[in-house]
């Protein structure tokens, strides 16, 4: 018989930059835990699926069979380990008896990983989650674009979370209002501000508040069902739409609009925004940026998709791509891979000749004036000035000539960010960069609190941006907890002071089990039309249900 090659296991001793996933383990060791943050696939050659490892417990090794190509992960330990061995993290424990208590405001993405870090490093600490709405996940079930169910798969990782024996999800509860941050603060030993960005940047030009003119926050929170969007009712009457920006929002507004409404019946979206859109007039959907086509803000996967959009066609305008084709190689490989897909959809080789909607990019664009109808009732067009680009790289800025276009519109879209607002008088907040003034994720003079997500570095990036930024949170606030800087050493009372508080006001909390009614009746009504899922848009209907 011939015998097995045993398998060779990864030791590292790399660089000097700890992060989240260091620990300090036994004998001054420091430890990662890649269990708890890399695909567990990675772990075996053998398994491919994460409920493989579902019951394995104790310290993990890597195969190196498994490692060999993966180029990212040798710069994520690169850039995370110090003379570490990869292997099964030490976690944390406190005293026998002895429970920390940690609540987080926000059950979006943000506020979910930052739990997720902490009941994983921890052995006794006790996560509560509050949110505002009766029902989990923030942005991740009304930010995502319906034809990405991939993206919301995450929401698997955050129920097993939810459902962890140390934690709680306390919906339907307004912190702020319901209860006070420093009536937070109380109760727990820390409090963690992960709510997010629930306002919107203003355009600042006369005519934003005309008919016809929408946030894509709340366009978006319209098509993906957001409570506070349900009567948005936007006027599709028009034939074109413009929508102000260049990132993956104004591609997925974009991309709504367009869409064949057989992709969007068999996708979450609400039933009332897909008869909405079966009634749209729109057949042409201009993107406008003010800068050019090498500081577009979209990644390849979003301006592939409008590429591949059947019964659409782009309209690109090949004077905006002159010498640019010149500058290609000087171009990061991401970036230059972006910009040929433009180029390529610049030169007419994409999108069907007979399409019967179109959509397009202009650039060196920044928005002047919205223009009102005759009878000033609602938007008719849209004023643009035309920028030229100054200075080169990173550094590259749009600069008005001067001179300015106008294009007749009757539904104007701006996508230029979401923008965080402040949630309690107590909490510091800086109006001017719109986020929770902070230091790796400690708020400024008040100790024991805490932020992660938007509210702490504004709102940029993609999902895993917000994990790796909520990871760092959540170890400094271990950090300190070890350290001593985190005082846990006086007795609190948690949840059960808070739940006491909201009962006195009349606030009924919503649990993570009475969430689950709420899923299983939008599955149940999606069943009906052959969607994944109905979601329900009225608070008051979710209550009832959840209370069932």
């Amino acid at each position: 018989m011939e015998r097995r090659k045993k398998p060779r296991w990864l030791h590292v001793a790399l660089v000097s930059k700890p992060g989240p996933w260091l620990e300090t383990g036994g004998r001054g060791v420091s430890t990662i835990n890649l269990r708890n943050h890399i695909e567990p696939s990675l772990f075996h050659r053998d398994s491919a699926r994460p409920e493989h490892h579902a019951h394995r417990a104790g310290p993990a090794k890597m195969n190196m069979r498994s490692v060999r190509g993966l180029k990212p992960l040798e710069r994520f330990l690169s850039a995370r380990c110090v003379g570490a061995r990869v292997h099964g993290v030490r976690k944390l424990s406190s005293a026998s008896g002895f429970r920390p208590f940690v609540c987080i405001v926000g059950g979006g993405p943000a506020g979910f990983y930052t739990a997720q870090y902490l009941l994983k490093s921890h052995l006794a600490v006790h996560v509560d989650i509050y949110e505002r709405l009766p029902i989990p996940f923030g942005l991740v079930r009304f930010g995502v674009a319906p034809d990405h169910p991939e993206v919301k798969n995450v929401i698997n990782t955050f129920t097993q979370t939810a459902q962890h024996q140390h934690c709680h999800f306390y919906g339907n509860v307004n912190v702020g209002k319901d209860v006070s941050v420093k009536e937070l603060q109380e109760a727990y030993h820390a409090v963690v501000l992960s709510y997010g960005a629930e306002g919107n940047r203003c355009l600042g030009i006369p005519g934003e508040d005309l008919s016809g003119v929408y946030s894509a926050k709340d366009f978006v929170g319209w098509y993906n069902g957001l409570p506070c969007n349900k009567d948005l009712r936007p006027n599709l009457s028009s034939k074109t739409a413009v929508i102000l920006g260049q990132g993956n929002v104004a591609l997925d507004v974009a991309r709504m609009l367009l869409s064949p409404l057989d992709i969007l019946k068999r996708t979450d979206i609400t039933q009332a925004s897909l008869e909405t859109l079966a009634m749209s007039h729109v057949r042409k959907v201009l993107i406008v940026g003010r800068r050019g086509p090498l500081q577009m803000a979209c990644t390849i996967k979003e301006l592939r998709e409008m590429i591949n959009l059947p019964g659409t066609k782009p309209d690109v305008m090949a004077a905006d791509f002159v010498g640019i084709e010149e500058a290609l190689k000087e171009l990061s490989r991401p970036r230059k891979r972006l910009t040929e897909l433009l180029l390529k959809a610049a030169q007419g080789s994409a999108g069907g000749a007979e399409a019967s909607r179109q959509w397009g990019f202009r650039f060196l664009r920044s928005p002047a004036e919205i223009l009102p109808s005759a009878d000033m009732s609602k938007t008719a067009g849209i004023r643009l000035a035309i920028n030229k680009l100054e200075g080169s790289g990173e550094n590259v800025r749009a600069v008005p000539t001067g001179e300015v276009e106008e294009l007749e519109c009757g539904l104007v879209i701006s996508s230029i960010g979401y923008r965080s607002l402040p949630i309690d008088p107590a909490v510091p907040f800086d109006p001017r960069r719109a986020i929770i003034p902070n230091r790796v994720g400690r708020v400024e003079q008040i100790a024991g609190l805490y932020c992660s997500g938007w509210v702490k570095r504004g709102p940029t990036g993609v999902i895993a941006t917000t994990m790796n930024d909520s990871f760092d949170t959540a170890h400094t606030l271990l950090q300190d907890m070890e350290a001593g800087r985190l005082d846990v050493s006086a007795t609190k009372p948690g949840p059960k002071a808070v739940v006491t508080l909201l009962e006195k006001r009349g606030v009924k909390p919503v649990s993570f089990s009475d969430w689950e009614k709420i899923d299983r009746e939008e599955v149940r009504r999606g069943e009906r039309t052959g969607k994944p899922r109905e979601k329900l848009v009225d608070v008051e209907e979710m209550l009832k249900i959840a209370q069932t």
